[in-house]
């Protein structure tokens, strides 16, 4: 019986993003298995604007931003891979 699973990874390093999905692609390659794809989604960027000085100087302000990288893994397997990803170990 195949199973279709979908497994969406997220973080907010982009190396490591890529080696936890190569790590799983090159698991399920080892096995029969009928598909696998992994699709880039749109990297999040979120800006947080700080002012500098908490009564004078409006005008003077830092940005930060947080990148959030997402991938997501279409993958068509049977009952014995699931085992397989159960105890898989990645990273946070």
């Amino acid at each position: 019986m195949a199973a279709k699973i979908r497994i969406r990874l997220e973080s907010f390093n982009h190396e490591l993003l890529t080696l936890s999905s190569q790590t799983i692609i090159n698991l399920l390659q080892n096995t029969s298995l009928s598909s696998i794809r992994a699709i880039a989604l749109p990297t999040r960027k979120r800006i947080y604007c700080v002012l500098r000085s908490p009564h004078v100087d409006k005008d003077s302000r830092e940005h930060f931003e947080i990148r959030i990288h997402k991938r997501i893994l279409y993958i068509n397997v049977s009952i014995s891979v699931c085992e397989l990803l159960a105890e898989l170990d990645l990273p946070a």
